[in-house]
């Protein structure tokens, strides 16, 4: 009997077949970072304050917005105008039909190529990093083979394994938007809380999918501490749950001001959040995690 295999599937099992992880790395392979966290926690601002150092320090970074509600055009300096024009790579009929169709209604293509896709729709932003939207997709290991699905998946499987520059994915709230084939080679994946107890449950949630996901390096990032009792809050629960803090970002009014006045957060120098995940950058690009 023939089964027929998932596009999701292709994907990932095409994966195996590249060149290993360490390989990638001796040939001069910059840093794949995710950043998943609820809605609210601030993980946007960290994922677009990473990509600006990564780049500030000379290195090709290309941001990737996996979000539903996508915004981190505006974290890297975009206005509100310009980030309405671009479409989420999920919502663009063209360009899915022109990878993904056949001459048979229902029938996909398994194979295709998206390195022409980073060249043509990632935007250069004010930070000096190329700017990719993907919109989402569903979970991990559904088996869905709807065309987004699959053109997305090939993309980050692109971006994370083959690409040679820095990447920073800014995510939902878990690693659904890849296969878990992909999910191997990022090297961190960064889990954004603040103190609250349902940020901090759907950061102990998100940990779970990315062990089983097959992330061996998944850090805690305790974001807009505002006092020693919050700190102690997210280490307390990070202790109890298995979960490893990396770092901790203050609370930042700088930061909240500057998006009431719709600019970017991103250039207020003096700001202590700032300060902090520029740090947290140092420690990422040195690798001392």
């Amino acid at each position: 009997m023939r089964v027929q295999r998932s596009l999701s599937h292709d994907v990932d099992a095409n994966l195996e077949m590249q060149i290993s992880y360490e390989e990638k790395r001796k040939q001069g392979r910059q840093l794949k970072i995710a950043v998943s966290g609820k809605g609210g926690v601030g993980k946007t601002l960290i994922a677009g304050a990473l990509a600006s150092c990564f780049a500030s320090r000379g290195l090709k970074t290309i941001a990737i917005d996996a979000d539903s509600s996508p915004n981190l055009a505006l974290t890297l300096g975009l206005s509100p105008a310009e980030a309405r024009k671009i479409v989420p790579i999920s919502e663009n009929k063209q360009l899915l039909e022109s990878k993904t169709s056949t001459e048979y209604e229902g029938v996909y293509r398994l194979s295709f190529t998206v390195d022409d896709i980073v060249r043509e729709y990632a935007v250069q932003t004010p930070f000096d990093v190329n700017l990719i939207v993907m919109g989402t997709v569903k979970s991990m290991g559904s088996g869905c083979a709807c065309p987004a699905n699959a053109v997305i998946r090939a993309m980050l499987s692109h971006l994370v394994v083959d690409r040679k520059e820095a990447v920073i994915l800014d995510m939902e709230a878990g690693v659904e938007h890849m296969g878990r084939g992909t999910a191997k080679r990022v090297d961190v994946l960064l889990i954004v809380a603040d103190a609250g107890i349902k940020s901090l449950e759907i950061a102990k949630h998100i940990h779970e999918l990315a062990a089983g996901g097959g992330m061996k390096k998944v850090f805690l990032i305790g974001n807009k501490i505002d006092s020693e009792k919050q700190r102690d809050t997210v280490k307390d629960f990070a202790e109890k749950n298995g979960l490893a803090v990396l770092d901790f970002v203050p609370f930042d009014q700088k930061i909240v001001e500057a998006e009431v006045q719709a600019e970017t957060p991103l250039r207020q120098e003096d700001s202590v959040a700032l300060q902090a995940i520029n740090k947290l950058c140092e420690k990422l690009v040195a690798r001392d995690f």
